[in-house]
């Protein structure tokens, strides 16, 4: 068996192209993050650590509305989808993160995973269709182009800041350390995947 064969779905490639190295740092760091959300009840997914207020759950959903966002609005200029139309933004900035509690672990789980699905989705038929070299609405809005470089690097960085955050909360909660998921472990996006 090859190394590239041998490696987690979640690794980026050996050597790969341009898109296929971005894109597999960002499966990497959302794999990662995935892994330290995975399996918790309610309570340890509103547990927070110290003076901070920031929860699993709270990060579970701003990252389902970042992916969303990045990939609907700003990649391709669309609405965001169901269920972040309707949301508490005009009256909290914060709204995701502070409205986690009051949703179930399998609402957030489910919330997270499908928005990834659909970002990972969008953002490899944006790349098969025009390559890396694709322009994105959120350019347009601004009057500047903007490449999906950009919009790629962003979620890179959102995910870097975020799953740190996570390592921290997910070790007081249990106990759980590790830079990457155990061999053998599936995420639902990835299953299956040869990327």
């Amino acid at each position: 068996m090859s190394q590239e064969q041998e490696r987690a779905p979640w690794e980026p490639p050996l050597d790969g192209t341009e898109a296929e190295h971005l894109l597999g740092a960002l499966d990497r760091l959302r794999a990662t993050f995935r892994w330290k959300t995975d399996g918790l009840d309610a309570a340890g997914l509103d547990a927070y650590v110290g003076a901070a207020s920031m929860t699993l759950g709270g990060l579970l959903k701003h990252l389902a509305v970042q992916e969303d966002y990045a990939s609907a609005v700003k990649l391709d200029g669309q609405e965001m989808p169901s269920p972040w139309d309707v949301n508490g933004w005009d009256d909290d900035d914060d709204w995701e993160f502070s409205s986690a509690a009051r949703d179930t672990p399998e609402q957030l789980y489910a919330w997270y995973d499908a928005s990834v699905a659909r970002s990972r989705e969008r953002f490899s038929a944006a790349i098969e269709a025009d390559g890396m070299e694709r322009k994105v609405a959120m350019g347009v809005r601004l009057g500047r182009d903007i490449g999906i470089r950009r919009l790629l690097c962003d979620l890179i960085e959102e995910y870097g800041r975020h799953t740190g955050h996570a390592d921290l909360i997910r070790e007081g909660v249990d106990g759980r350390t590790g830079e990457d998921p155990p061999t053998g472990w599936q995420v639902p996006w990835l299953a299956g995947s040869t990327r």
